[in-house]
């Protein structure tokens, strides 16, 4: 007999791509530095990409400003490269351990450019859910095919299934237009 088809699960991965989704426009705070700021940049580190926090510490010395103290001296150009790589738009610059970010003040131009990456995460967020949907959609169709389950009971789940996803490419377009005018305000 073939796995169960669980729609309670699809549903949580979905809920997952949300709060994925959530987590990176946390770090896209446009006024004042944060730490989260910096979250979603990897660092290609021994090898391996790894979170910049695996390899630095972020502070907030001053509302403006971050400042990034590397561990290691040898990892320093990859992460000033990584930040630099990033879609913030923070310029690094390095006195031997510690990389300083000014935050730039927000105009309209670099508002547009946040809106932007946040129409980015958004995208990235619709595309995990559709993944979870062509997942839970190819399970039903084994199941079927196995006979595991009816056509009936396929379809039904295909249909619940095809709501979920719906109701959470909705929460993606409801999420976004909050944040796009958080960003957006003067």
């Amino acid at each position: 007999m073939a796995t169960t088809f669980d729609l309670e699960d699809v549903k949580r991965r979905m809920q997952g791509a949300i709060n994925a989704f959530k987590h990176d426009l946390g770090s896209l705070r446009t006024g004042r530095a944060a730490p989260s700021l910096l979250d979603p940049i990897q660092v290609d580190a021994y090898g391996s990409l790894m979170p910049i926090t695996q390899v630095a510490t972020v502070s907030v010395p001053e509302p403006r400003l971050l400042s990034v103290q590397v561990w290691d001296r040898g990892m320093v150009n990859a992460v000033e490269k990584a930040i630099r790589e990033s879609d913030l738009g923070l310029n690094p610059q390095t006195e031997g351990q510690v990389i300083r970010l000014r935050i730039p003040e927000m105009n309209e131009q670099r508002r547009k450019e946040m809106v932007k990456v946040a129409h980015k995460y958004a995208e990235e967020a619709r595309v995990a859910i559709r993944h979870v949907r062509r997942d839970g959609l190819d399970l039903l169709k084994k199941l079927e095919k196995d006979s595991a389950i009816s056509e009936d009971d396929a379809k039904r789940h295909g249909d619940q299934v095809q709501k979920a996803t719906d109701h959470f490419v909705a929460e993606v377009e409801t999420v976004l237009t909050s944040k796009e005018k958080e960003i957006m305000q003067v």
